[in-house]
């Protein structure tokens, strides 16, 4: 009997120590806390090694289950910051990025960024502008050049942001900022040996922009997320009778989807200027007053984009381009973005430069470019 007592003593005290150790592994509260002390009760069995051992078994089969963790719900980066100063994180989108519309994607002012693509191209058109003429007086080039209609172009544009936060300084991710930007274009007729290879013409534009976030659903899956206002004077720079040159208030807002399709849309008033100084003044009904650029990303290697300018008037003016832009280069890295472009462009209408800009060409453009994007 006294052994059937110590062996039912044996197993009340295994029970409980069982029932102690579920208790503790099953307590949330205790997943993070040191061994639950059923390991004591087993150790108080020393009258019965058998079931001491048995009971230290089914402890240690206790504490080897799994402990099974909540879910940790992925990053979702919308107007959200953990990582502050980055505008080539790729965790943000592409609009974000190129106007650092968020802390996130905010990399401080006076940086120097790219802002139109930096290129170098080969250029080959159906007709090239032999005898510049504007409706101005005094704006017809004296005498025909024997320009080629092929030459080589040369596009440089950077831009920096001078301040930010005029009106989102209360808000923790959103980032307003005020941009100083220059860009210029010229076309170098490399080709022409017999005229001492001139640069047949430069243009010239600097600009004042404010860019404003914003978020905004539309259909379709599409996000509006910026507008904004700027300030652009374009000129080539030259004397008369080449004298070309006008000022616009361009209002623009840039939409964009599934980190693919990216719309920038633009309207603009032209500045009103003396008769007698205006150089060219059927400009806005030849080159436009509306421009809509939409770009594919089709994968991380190339994007195609169009490009529409018209007039806004009845008797249509403008023009259309369309480009490919193939990705080269990277330095071998997991992450790596190489800004480096086949740049392949195809332009038809109005405005290809300011000294073209009465001239309807179509241009073939082929050549590298560097992007900030």
């Amino acid at each position: 009997m006294n052994g059937i007592s110590g062996s039912s003593a044996a197993f009340a005290l295994v029970l409980s120590a069982l029932a102690t150790a579920a208790k503790a592994q099953n307590d949330p509260a205790n997943t993070a806390s040191p061994p639950s002390p059923g390991w004591q009760q087993c150790s108080a069995l020393t009258g019965d090694s058998v079931m001491r051992l048995r009971c230290f078994d089914q402890w240690a089969a206790q504490q080897a289950r799994p402990v099974v963790l909540p879910a940790v719900a992925p990053v979702v980066i919308t107007m959200t910051a953990p990582e502050a100063h980055n505008c080539k994180n790729p965790k943000f989108s592409e609009l974000s990025r190129f106007w650092e519309l968020e802390a996130g994607s905010d990399c401080g002012t006076f940086g120097i960024r790219g802002y139109q693509p930096i290129s170098l191209s080969w250029i080959g058109s159906d007709s090239v502008n032999l005898q510049p003429a504007s409706p101005a007086p005094d704006h017809t080039a004296a005498a025909a050049q024997a320009f080629k209609t092929t030459e080589m172009r040369i596009g440089l544009s950077i831009r920096t942001k001078i301040a930010q936060g005029f009106l989102t300084q209360n808000e923790p991710f959103r980032r307003d900022s005020l941009w100083f930007a220059y860009s210029q274009q010229s076309n170098w007729q490399i080709f022409s040996g017999d005229l001492s290879r001139p640069f047949r013409t430069t243009d010239h534009e600097p600009e004042l922009i404010y860019i404003y976030p914003l978020e905004a659903t539309l259909p379709w899956g599409w996000q509006l997320r910026y507008a904004g206002v700027s300030a652009s004077h374009q000129s080539n720079g030259q004397a008369l009778p080449l004298s070309r040159s006008w000022n616009r208030t361009v209002l623009m807002a840039g939409l964009e989807k599934d980190q693919k399709f990216t719309v920038q849309g633009k309207l603009w008033y032209r500045a009103t200027e003396d008769p007698a100084d205006d150089d060219n003044p059927d400009i806005s009904d030849l080159i436009g007053r509306a421009e809509l650029a939409g770009f594919w990303k089709a994968n991380a290697d190339h994007t195609l984009g169009l490009t529409l300018r018209h007039s806004l008037r009845a008797e249509s003016k403008g023009s259309i381009r369309l480009e490919w832009l193939r990705k080269l280069g990277g330095n071998g890295f997991s992450g790596s973005n190489s800004g480096l472009r086949i740049h392949t462009q195809l332009f038809s209408g109005y405005g290809d430069s300011l000294v073209d800009y009465n001239r309807q060409r179509t241009v073939l453009s082929v050549g590298l470019s560097l992007v900030d994007w």
